[in-house]
């Protein structure tokens, strides 16, 4: 199943930026090598990040988003939406 996450990064202090960003690039990053993730972006007006993930639940997604650095310290948040195929597209190929 196709997973939309959205996060909400809490602002970080500079310690906090030293302390958690060199950790949650590479959790993240091996996330997209596991095949978890398959393209992620940088919200452009809120602090955070968008995830297009590939999953067998929301549960999973969740498990594996409130394990990266930021989540475990309840930094950075995120919205769950499973998404797939526009289906009512098929009316027009009938």
């Amino acid at each position: 199943m196709k997973v939309m996450a959205i996060g909400t990064l809490e602002p970080l202090t500079p310690e906090q930026r030293q302390e958690f960003l060199p950790k949650e690039v590479p959790a993240t990053l091996q996330i997209y090598l596991d095949g978890k993730m398959e393209q992620f972006w940088l919200r452009d007006k809120d602090a955070g990040v968008i995830f297009l993930m590939t999953v067998n639940s929301i549960e999973e997604a969740d498990k594996i988003l409130k394990a990266l650095p930021l989540g475990r310290a309840g930094l950075l948040n995120f919205e769950l939406m499973p998404i797939g195929p526009l289906s009512p597209l098929g009316m027009l190929i009938k």
